[in-house]
């Protein structure tokens, strides 16, 4: 990833030729909000871009590959990943495979580079972690770049430099390896999910998009594909920018960075704080949407330290707000509330994410439904509440305001649960 495509990508990668997207085969990535992108490879090792540093001319493809020998995964322990993982609160996880640079995680039979022959980690890194985050019941997700910049039947366009143009027997033969590496990660490790990256370089027809995703569903009918399959995704995939706007698909996801980097660059320490995480999460759960939070392990394996932290952080608010968390789905439109919401299920309890701490009153308008009682999510704290403002003579409700005391306030964001006796009823004004 390139933070030359934010703009494009933040258009969501989106379109309709993907046809009706089976909600059933869906419910569990809509169920699940949050997962862990994971983008490991030996950009890690000199700490550059991935694939891209090359492609934009900022080190020479010879000098990249220079990384294959400090790649050594020597600290590498799958089970621990899958534990923090599943501590974050996360419910999916998702692994580059193999991006632009064509340098595979496994010990793929194709003709390309991997690091099982390339590099000193010398075995298949995908499979032991596969098996881990299975044993933590987290659904397994592999990222999959469809160019390889590396490969010599690519038709590499990089910067000041053309492979070949116009050779569809060329062509024709990578996309060859392509569907046999595919084939590789489906029988191998029969993912729950496809990341697709990199669709923008030909046409779907180029692609043939539309034959890998029917011989993918043959491997398994119910695996979930992203939208950068040129239209033949089931969720779109903003990237980076938080969407103003509640995204037009019906499934979607925000990838983001930690820092400013996808992959471990170790002199970038412009984290995010875990308050700024958190609060990007509610607003992608308060509009129906999952966060996809990478993490950028270091050439040995082991996690940075700074991530972990933040991952620990956000394990513990998420196990605290759970129940206002997962299974939930999109909030009330904007303007009843001054801030993200979402709801239970059956529309009978509506939650309220409150960052810091408030100067007054915690206030919601426009709430027509009955209420059954209002507590505070993770301790059951009763809170007291009135409503002010309701003119006997008008069909406008009341002002809801709501106690939160200070004492009671999560460091990060708080979370209020008002119980309701039917579904919730927002006043619609004429």
């Amino acid at each position: 990833m390139n933070a030359a495509l934010i703009a494009m990508l933040l258009a969501c990668h989106w379109n309709g030729n993907a046809g009706n997207v089976d909600s059933t085969r869906m419910q569990w990535f809509a169920d699940a909000k949050l997962g862990i992108f994971i983008h490991w490879g030996i950009y890690s090792v000199k700490g550059i871009d991935e694939s891209w540093s090359f492609f934009n001319g900022y080190t020479s493809h010879e000098n990249y590959l220079e990384q294959l020998k400090g790649f050594t995964a020597s600290g590498y322990n799958p089970d621990n990943w899958a534990a923090l993982i599943k501590e974050s609160g996360a419910r999916y996880a998702v692994l580059t495979t193999k991006h632009h640079d064509g340098i595979a995680l496994w010990d793929t039979r194709t003709y390309t580079l991997n690091v099982a022959k390339d590099t000193p980690a010398a075995t298949d890194l995908v499979g032991p972690l596969v098996k881990a985050l299975r044993g933590e019941a987290i659904r397994v997700g592999l990222y999959y770049s469809l160019p390889d910049w590396s490969h010599p039947d690519y038709p590499l366009s990089a910067r000041d430099q053309f492979r070949y143009q116009n050779d569809t027997v060329r062509f024709n033969r990578f996309l060859d390896v392509q569907r046999e590496q595919l084939d590789e990660l489906m029988l191998r490790y029969n993912p729950d999910l496809i990341w697709f990256d990199g669709d923008w370089e030909h046409s779907a027809s180029e692609w043939k998009a539309s034959g890998i995703k029917m011989r993918l569903l043959r491997f398994n009918p119910n695996l979930i594909i992203n939208s950068r399959l040129q239209g033949y995704g089931d969720y779109a995939t903003p990237e980076q920018g938080v969407p103003i706007k509640r995204p037009k698909a019906p499934f979607w996801e925000l990838c983001l960075t930690m820092n400013d980097s996808w992959g471990y660059q170790k002199t970038d320490h412009n984290y995010k704080s875990a308050n700024q995480i958190i609060n990007i999460f509610t607003d992608c759960i308060g509009m129906g949407g999952n966060l996809l939070l990478d993490i950028g392990p270091k050439p040995d394996g082991t996690i940075p330290d700074e991530q972990v932290e933040l991952l620990k952080e956000l394990g513990r608010w998420t196990k605290k707000h759970e129940r206002a968390i997962f299974g939930t789905t999109a909030g009330i439109a904007p303007g009843y509330f001054n801030g993200p919401t979402t709801l239970s299920k059956d529309h009978r309890t509506l939650y309220l994410f409150v960052n810091g701490r408030p100067n007054g009153p915690v206030a919601l308008k426009g709430l027509k439904s009955s209420i059954a009682h209002i507590r505070l999510v993770g301790d059951g704290n009763s809170l007291n509440y009135s409503i002010n403002g309701k003119a006997w003579w008008s069909e406008v409700p009341g002002i809801l305001y709501i106690d939160l005391p200070e004492e009671l306030c999560d460091p990060q964001v708080s979370v209020i649960a008002v119980t309701l006796t039917e579904p919730v009823n927002m006043f619609i004004e004429p």
